[in-house]
Order: structure tokens, then sequence, then C-alpha cells
């Protein structure tokens, strides 16, 4: 195969040269893997180099690894054991250097000799070249290796998917991999692979929390709360989340850290502690989903000394002449003129931002905010773009509940989050027995469930092509077809996307479908990150104020406002947000000062300082801006926002120096 082996190359180097995505396409990743293994000095004829462990190494790395091990092999393999009778496979478990600590099945492919699946080898790249463990392991993602993406020949005679385990601090602990040398429906094995180290980590935080904390399981069918599908969180006995899974951030969408369970469900702690446990809940999550929730008590009963200040009835002295409490900010806020009084007449949940609220001032964003609120209410689709935290789901819970159809649910999708494989049945809904492991009673799916609301599709570039198509028929003919049926069930939604990405960029890579693009493209908007905002200063002493109804603390210093708006806040509205609550927590109810904030708030602030003097000592030789606007914009791919921060000028001076005309 020497002709492929140089395609391959070409492909690699052509990698190494330019293509930098963040999230890269099957295809990338492999050419990516291809080019490490030419850097390690691999060849295509080399030999696989397992560097395998002596015994006595192995079995000190698997009593390191004994709760791992255990867990998989005693709770969760049990559930999958139709892969190991109806498929010649082998189910292999390695630790986060990609040694094998464990294999379970019977493989086809010859001796342990031969294809290497045995404990103590290592598969990593640097030795055994592009697989799905080492390769899993250096994407810190799921990937599924076939048989001729193997970079060595030698492996060329199976096909690998494999899937990240993370621990409950979110640090990546093994792989789990499933690899074989028959032709198996590969897409299935990928989908189970990712769902079997769904389980793993579900169990890892059983291991980790039942002792002492009180553990729920929710799921929108009551037959299915022992599932490994099921959302979990772990609360402290003051219903504060300490822990949670993957599925409960996807379903839920949104960050769950140290939120309390009052702000998730529509409970108290109080009541969940008296809750009988094998009775199920039938709770509403956010104001709007319907679940049905578990309660799993801790396994040990602590006492502890009461605090009648925890209760709900216990309000808190409030800070004297608090120039920055919610009733003063609100006073600030008077556009919107006509429309302000519809926001009095619908009251909102606690968790939504009321729209005049979004903005302190900054017109682009009033502007905004203007248009998006008038379009909620026609047939028009919204696309929004915005750099990741930048606040675009706050920005759509917002439009929703100052909209006709507040009284309907608003389905929330992160399709970045979802398994490939499992898109459609997620979105689409399916029919019982659709596929293996589909529910007795099947699916509705997310789209039909957003029926008279609003379906948010998040990170929509990153939506398979296959799935694309199925949205298309979808948005063109207003009816659902669900998974192994043949009803069509009419819908009626108000679809708002979002993406970071150019998608006209995608478009002409043939990354994403241009007729799709078009029908989700009506009201083009773009957030601004919050480096960018014009009402920075008061958008941080509101979120602040926000912030100190859960958490009293007294108002900003102008020290510390000047130090806030300094700061390049990378990581937008919700670094702003960890940010000020970690400082509020340390401050534990005084005036918040600099050693109250984080160390990697003050890195950033060294980094945009470093840089701020590099272009300061590079301005006498600097490109004119009516050669380094163009370039750049060429560059970012007709990106206004990254030209301008690229080239450290405003929006409107990109404008100004192209051929691009500014939104009205």
């Amino acid at each position: 195969m020497p002709e492929q082996e140089q395609q391959q190359k070409m492909s690699s180097n052509a990698l190494a040269e330019g293509a930098q995505v963040t999230e890269k396409t099957h295809k990338e990743q492999i050419q990516a893997s291809w080019y490490r293994c030419e850097q390690f000095g691999l060849e295509h004829g080399s030999r696989p180099d397992f560097a395998s462990l002596p015994r006595g190494e192995l079995h000190d790395l698997m009593d390191q690894h004994r709760s791992l091990l255990e867990t998989t092999e005693n709770e969760v393999l049990p559930y999958y054991e139709n892969i190991l009778s109806n498929s010649a496979c082998m189910i292999v478990l390695a630790d986060r250097q990609g040694h094998v600590l464990n294999t379970w099945g019977q493989p086809r492919f010859g001796t342990a000799s031969e294809h290497g699946l045995v404990g103590g080898n290592q598969w990593s790249e640097i030795g055994v070249g592009t697989n799905a463990i080492g390769t899993a392991l250096i994407t810190g993602q799921a990937i599924q290796v076939g048989r001729d993406e193997h970079y060595l020949r030698a492996n060329r005679f199976m096909v690998g998917s494999a899937s990240p385990i993370y621990n409950t601090q979110n640090d990546l602990v093994g792989v789990l991999d499933i690899s074989s040398d028959a032709y198996l429906p590969q897409d299935h094995t990928f989908g189970m692979v990712k769902l079997m180290s769904l389980s793993v980590e579900n169990r890892l935080i059983f291991s980790a929390f039942q002792q002492e904390h009180f553990i729920l399981s929710f799921n929108t069918n009551v037959t299915s709360l022992d599932s490994h599908w099921s959302g979990i969180l772990v609360l402290d006995e003051n219903g504060t989340i300490v822990s949670a899974n993957r599925r409960a951030e996807v379903v839920l969408a949104r960050d769950l850290a140290l939120l309390n369970i009052r702000q998730i469900f529509d409970i108290e702690m109080r009541e969940i502690k008296h809750h009988p446990a094998s009775l199920p809940l039938k709770l509403v999550a956010l104001g709007r989903y319907q679940f049905y929730v578990k309660v799993i008590p801790p396994v040990q009963q602590i006492m502890r000394v009461p605090d009648f200040r925890q209760g709900s009835g216990y309000v808190p002295p409030t800070p004297k002449d608090n120039k920055n409490t919610m009733q003063n900010k609100g006073k600030d806020l008077s556009f919107m003129d006509l429309e302000s009084a519809d926001y009095a007449r619908h009251d909102v949940p606690p968790n939504v931002i009321p729209l005049a609220e979004l903005q302190h001032g900054d017109a682009h964003v009033e502007r905004l905010v203007k248009q998006a609120h008038k379009i909620m209410e026609k047939d028009i689709p919204i696309l929004i773009h915005g750099e990741t935290g930048a606040g675009k789901e706050i920005f759509v819970r917002s439009l929703h509940y100052h909209s006709s159809r507040r009284e309907e649910m608003l389905v929330a999708v992160n399709c970045a989050a979802i398994p490939a494989e499992l898109v459609e049945s997620e979105l689409f809904g399916y029919e019982k027995g659709a596929f293996t492991g589909a529910q007795n009673k099947g699916s509705i799916g997310l789209i039909r469930r957003a029926h008279r609301g609003t379906l948010f599709l998040d990170e929509i570039g990153e939506m398979p092509m296959a799935v694309q198509s199925r949205l298309l028929r979808v948005l063109q003919e207003r009816v659902v077809t669900p998974l192994g049926s043949t009803e069509v069930y009419p819908v009626d939604i108000k679809l708002i996307s979002a993406t970071n990405r150019a998608l006209k960029a995608e478009v002409k890579d043939g990354r994403f479908r241009q007729d799709l693009y078009y029908r989700i493209s009506g009201l083009n908007i773009e957030l601004p990150p919050l480096r960018e905002r014009q009402d920075k200063v008061k958008l941080i002493a509101y979120l602040h104020a926000r912030l100190s109804q859960e958490e009293p603390s007294p108002p900003l210093s102008d020290d510390m406002l000047a130090l806030l708006e300094k700061h390049p806040w990378p990581g937008n509205m919700r670094q702003l947000a960890h940010t000020l609550k970690v400082g509020m927590a340390m401050a534990d109810g005084d005036e918040l000062e600099e050693w109250h904030l984080p160390d990697d708030f003050f890195d950033d602030l060294m980094i945009t300082s470093a840089e701020e003097t590099e272009k300061s000592d590079a301005s006498a030789v600097a490109e004119p801006l009516e050669q380094l606007i163009p370039r750049l914009l060429d560059e970012h791919k007709g990106n206004v926002s990254q030209t301008a921060k690229a080239a450290g000028v405003s929006r409107n001076t990109v404008y100004k120096y192209t051929k691009l005309k500014a939104p009205n």
C-alpha cells in the first residue's frame, strides 16, 4: 500500500503546517496521529514496541487501580455480557499511560504474543503507532480506529473503539477499549464503548460518595432510573451539588458545580432527606422539564449539630449602603421603553435574567436584544455566534421566558456533548426495540419535547452530517419521524441555534450542509466577548450583586472593579462568574480583596501585560492596517471578532478597512 501511505504522509504534513482546529473531525484526528507517529520516528513496517512491564510491576499497577478494575469487572461488564457472548471481540481496560490492566473475551485473531492485548503491554502511540487506546489517551476523547487507519501494518488486522474514563475530579484515569477483527457494526460498537465508560464513571461516583452523601438519579422514564444513562447528582446535607456525572450536565445543559438542589428541582433538601428511598419522585427541573427522581440516602447516617440558620426562613443581615444590590441596579436600566411593561407582567424563574438586564449601556448588545426579542414572535430562526462562555444560553433562556412561548418548554441541546451515534435517537426519538439498548417504551425525542416551545441547538456546528440531513427535513416539513417508526408527528418549534465556529467556512470545507445553514440563519447575531463589552464595569458589578443574593457580600471597591476590568477574561462570562464565586467564598462576607481571587486570575493578567508590551515594542514596524486587517480577516475565514482580537483593534475598525458592511 505504498500509494496510500504516501497520501497519508502528505495529509499529515499538510496538517502539521497549518490546520489548527479546536474540535477535529475523525479524519483530522487520524491524520494528526499519523503525523505524531512520523515525529516519533516510526515507519509503517515497524514492529510494535509494547514496553511490557515485568510481572511484579504489573501486579503493583493492578493494586493501584484495584477500584477501577473491580468496578469495571463486577459492576459494569455484567450489563454487557451480550458483547462477549455474541461477538468475537476483546474488552480491554488500560491505565492513563496505556498499560493494559485486564482483558475480557476470547479473540479470534491469534495468540496473545501476536495481537499484544495482554496485561502489562503499553499501547501508547510512541511505541505502537496510531491505535484506539493510545490515541484516545492523547486526545482525551473517544475514538474508533479502523483497520487501515492504524499507523503500523502489524495492527491492521483489527478495529478498535476506545473511550476515556474520568474520575470524580474530572481527571483521566484510564481508557476502555473494544477490539475485534470481525466485521461488526462499528457504529454500534463505538456507541457502546462510550456508554460503558460512562457506566464506569457512574460507579466510581457511587464508590466515592455513597457512604456520606445523598445521591439523586433522574431520568425521563421511571423504569430507567437505575440505568447507566440516568443523570446523577451528589448532594451534601445542605443540598449543595458536590459532584455530577456527564449525563446530568448534558441533560440539564448547565454547569452544576456547587449549585443548590432547589436551583435545579422544585424541592427543598429537607424533603429529600425524609423521602422514602424506594419511592420515585416526579419533579420539575429548571422550572420546565419533568423528570422522575430516585433518592439514594447515604449508607452512614452521620449525626451533626443542628444549625437553624440553614433553614429556608433564615434571612441574613444585608450590608449597609450596598449600592450594588439588584434593586438599585434595576433603576439604572431604562432601555426597551415600550416593552419594559411586558417584562413586569410576567414573573420569570430566578435562574432567568430579565431582558432589560442583559446589557448595562452597551449599544451593540442593546440592539441585538431588541432584534432577537422581536424575531421571537416571527417564524424566523435565530443563529447566535459567540465565543464559549459568552452567555449564549443565558441570552436564549431570557428570550424564551419573555416570549409568547414561555408557558411551554425550552429544550437546550448541546450537540457536542451527545455521542455522535446517539444524536439521532436523542433528537428525533425512537420506537421501542429500534436498536440495541433502546428503552422498552421508546423515547419521544428532544424535538417533540420542545413542541410549541423553543428548541436551542448549541454547538450546532458539531452535528454529524447524517443528522444534519434529517434536521433539515424536520425544519422544512415541520414533522418528526422517530427511529424505527413510520409515524409522523407535527411539531411547532422556535429554533435558536448557536455556534462558536465560522459556519460559512465549515460549509465551504464540506463539514456543514449549505442548505441547512441557510435554513437556520434567519437572524444572525453575534454576542461580543466580555473583553469587548462597552458596559464591562457595570456588568461585573451587576453579576456580583446577583451572586450576593446567594452569598451575602459588600459591594465591590473601585480598586477591585478596576482590577476586574483589566482582565482579558478568555473564558468570558462563565470565567467571571466562577472567579467571583471563588473570591466571595474566600472573603466569607468581607469585602473582596486581591488575595481572595484564584491564582489563575493573575496568570491571565500577566500574559495580557506581556502581550501588550510586545505590541508596544513592535508598533514602530507594525504592518499598516490597510494591509494587516484584510490579511487577518482571510486567515480567520471572515470572522470579524477573531480578526479584531488578532489585530488589537475594535470591530468597527475591521469594517472600516474591509468591504464588509457593519451590522445595523
